[in-house]
């Protein structure tokens, strides 16, 4: 499954419409024949005026005309064939990225900025079926002037031999150019991403942004940001123009020899004033042809930097995707025990390249490991809660239980089985996680719900937001349960947001439920009632909260005190209270 995923590439999506492929061919091919066939009739034509037989001249020009006549037909349907299966082949390449995002490792999306995956998902594709747009349009017109070329190379082979190695010149010209443009692309593309990504984090912050005065240092970065991407596209056209304009000078040197000789040829009788003229007439053919010739390369180039960005998406490398098994959790009970479990964050490592003098990115390298060997059990249906210093890594235990990341060594298990072997929608069907920050999407708060059970119930639906303390507050809104909440439940208070969640949590009855600084940026009202949301799920859930505030935690069955990593003491609240000095301390700081 893995080998294909990570062979992906352009081919496996027109293969899905081979019988679309083959009439977008088929009447290519005719508008293609139909041109090419309406130049030369028209040129046959010109060739009989010249010579003073009109009627069959007549005879030609009724032929070109026909020709001309079926070639705008086939090129008007092949072109509106081409704009319903784009956008048919866009949508599922889009759709594949996607689903491959969701796919992804937590670890993947932290060593990456969020640029690099939406430019990739959005914005690649397209520039794709753009080009393909493009090359095919010029490979019509490629063949089209190369019939012109070949029938003026057919009248004389001095002239033949000349436009011969002008086309091998320019097509020189044009190759160089493509290899060095592609680097120069895939550079431009790489800034466009992190430029992307700023801006994106520019407008999801913007209250931050204000609140702490730092529009200006913001704008300093934004601006560093776009004169890179600026200085970029600037080397990059410029390279772009230099090569074409070499390729221009060329062609009309070489079209100016290819003129003079054909006058010498015609004082020597060795061509006819009717040839000359054909010559002439038709030279700009050979302009053409090149300039279609390095737009099929330019084209091609762009996607394959395109297509190498996207696919990259699917190379295990690259982008790691999470590992997931096939066992199923029937009946979840909610039992978590970790065993001798180490882990350590790890960092994107750049080293200088000797050569190029510029930083490469290398393979992964592991930090200090956070844990060792820490191990703990959490009954089912139990409240526990792990505090301790900033750094002890609380946040990672829950990261862990959901399988954001993975245990480097040890094992993790649910219900007595290794969560490495649980399904994807076994675990994320018992797990979630409630974090400081949960995200609202920008629905109603019935939609937002009906994203976890799409056949849920307005009873359903009232029901867990009676369980989450949060029934009250939609009551009181104008619309009740569809009332818009914008944009990252913009419209709702921080604890209305938790208990949002919280109801998400609920209807999706997950056995397992996991609460991650959920109140320390709340005040003491909203506090309670994540308070009294986290008492209505005793009994029925397994309940881990991490809490900076340790009053949120006072009802909790047990408390482990961390600190450097393990497991220093565990008990009730009243237990560590009397026993533990330091976590009596934390608790009378924060109640002073």
């Amino acid at each position: 499954m893995e080998k294909n995923k990570n062979q992906k590439n352009i081919r496996l999506y027109l293969n899905k419409h081979k019988i679309a492929v083959f009439v977008y061919i088929l009447t290519l091919i005719l508008a293609c024949a139909s041109s090419g066939a309406s130049t030369l009739l028209f040129a046959n034509f010109l060739s009989r005026v010249t010579i003073g037989k009109y009627y069959e001249a007549v005879r030609f020009l009724i032929l070109a005309g026909s020709a001309t006549v079926i070639c705008r037909f086939s090129w008007w349907y092949n072109y509106c064939h081409y704009i319903k299966y784009a956008n048919i082949i866009w949508k599922e390449m889009a759709k594949d990225l996607t689903k491959r995002s969701f796919e992804l490792s937590t670890s993947t999306f932290t060593n990456n900025n969020s640029g690099t995956f939406v430019q990739r998902i959005m914005n690649d594709p397209k520039d794709i079926l753009d080009k393909l747009s493009t090359v095919v349009e010029s490979m019509a017109e490629t063949f089209t002037n190369f019939i012109i070329v070949a029938y003026i190379i057919s009248l004389n082979w001095i002239i033949g031999l000349l436009y011969v190695f002008t086309l091998i010149v320019c097509f020189t010209v044009e190759t160089v150019g493509a290899k060095i443009n592609k680097k120069q692309l895939t550079k431009s593309k790489k800034i466009n991403d992190k430029t992307y990504s700023l801006v994106n984090e520019i407008v999801e912050s913007e209250k931050d942004i204000k609140a702490l005065g730092l529009e200006e240092k913001l704008f300093e970065s934004t601006d560093m940001s776009f004169e890179a991407y600026k200085k970029q596209k600037i080397k990059q056209n410029v390279v772009q123009t230099s090569f074409w304009n070499t390729r221009n000078l060329l062609l009309e040197v070489f079209g100016i020899i290819i003129l003079a000789v054909g006058i010498s040829l015609m004082k020597l009788d060795i061509i006819t004033l009717a040839t000359y003229i054909l010559v002439y007439s038709y030279r700009g053919n050979l302009y053409y042809l090149c300039w279609s010739v390095g737009a099929i390369i330019k084209g091609f180039t762009e996607i394959s930097v395109s297509c190498s960005r996207m696919f990259a998406m699917f190379d295990e490398t690259k982008y790691p995707a999470e590992k997931f098994g096939n066992k199923v959790l029937k009946n979840s009970k909610g039992k978590i025990e970790f065993k001798n479990v180490q882990f350590a964050y790890a960092e994107v490592k750049e080293k200088e390249d000797e050569e190029s003098k510029k930083k490469q990115t290398v393979e992964m390298e592991k930090k200090e490991p956070i844990f060792t060997e820490l191990s703990f059990v959490v009954e089912p249906n139990t409240s526990v809660a792990f505090v301790g210093k900033s750094g002890s890594g609380k946040s990672t235990i829950l990261s862990l239980i959901a399988k954001l990341n993975e245990a480097d060594k040890g094992e993790i298990k649910i219900d007595d089985i290794n969560i490495k072997k649980i399904s994807k929608f076994s675990l994320k069907e018992n797990i979630s996680l409630i974090n400081q920050f949960p995200y609202i999407f920008d629905m109603t708060i019935k939609e937002n719900l009906l994203l976890v059970k799409k056949d849920a119930t307005d009873d359903e639906i009232w029901e867990v937001l009676h369980r989450a303390s949060f029934d009250e507050d939609v009551k009181a809104m104008p619309k009740g349960i569809d009332t818009k909440v914008g944009e990252s439940g913009v419209k709702l208070s921080g604890g209305q947001r938790q208990r949002l969640a919280i109801a998400r949590a609920l209807l999706k009855q997950s056995k397992i439920i996991l609460f991650d600084e959920s109140t320390s940026s709340l005040d003491n009202f909203a506090q309670s009632h994540i308070q009294k949301s986290i008492e209505n799920m005793k009994g029925q859930h397994t309940i881990v909260i991490v809490a900076h505030r340790l009053s949120t935690i006072k009802n909790v069955d047990k408390i482990y005190f961390l600190e450097n990593g393990k497991i220093c003491d565990s008990g009730t609240f009243n237990e560590l209270f009397e026993k533990n000095e330091q976590f009596k301390k934390m608790f009378l700081s924060e109640n002073i």
